[in-house]
């Protein structure tokens, strides 16, 4: 599937695209995982967001890069999300691929820190994450935190 990709920051993002990616998030991580968290943490606003659209204009992929300092020392990427209706399809891989390329060329030279859920720590290892924490419960779901290195490190 052949989606196309737009990054931009909160402020520079149309409204429908806000109310989408909220509402896309809200869909996920609060309806579909049956977890009751605060999602507009204040975080966007410091934060590039990324979205996948397919043909039609639908919205079936977005995560957000977080700028270095906000939550970890390097820059993060979180909220990843793929719509049920793609899970499987390849968007997942594809969006943290788009991630990944941004994020290295926002900040070149620095790593990349995630904070995963537990169940998806091999998905991210397969991008070169390394975990490097235990795991600890966040919004009671457990995590992990994942490292990716800077591309020049060995």
């Amino acid at each position: 599937m052949r989606l196309t990709w737009t990054l931009g920051r909160l402020e520079q993002l149309r409204p429908l695209d806000v109310y989408e990616l909220l509402a896309l998030r809200s869909e996920v991580f609060v309806v579909e995982q049956a977890c009751i968290f605060q999602d507009a943490d204040g975080v966007d606003r410091q934060a590039h967001h990324l979205l996948g659209r397919d043909g039609a204009g639908v919205l079936l992929a977005l995560l957000r890069i977080v700028d270095p300092g906000v939550k970890y020392a390097e820059p993060s990427i979180g909220r990843v999300i793929s719509a049920p209706t793609v899970r499987r399809s390849g968007v997942g891989r594809e969006l943290m691929v788009q991630g990944i390329q941004h994020c290295r060329a926002l900040w070149p030279g620095q790593g990349i820190r995630i904070s995963a859920q537990a169940r998806l720590e091999r998905f991210y290892r397969d991008f070169g994450f390394l975990t490097v924490t235990p795991p600890y419960l966040e919004d009671d779901i457990p995590h992990v935190e994942m490292l990716l290195k800077p591309e020049h490190a060995t």
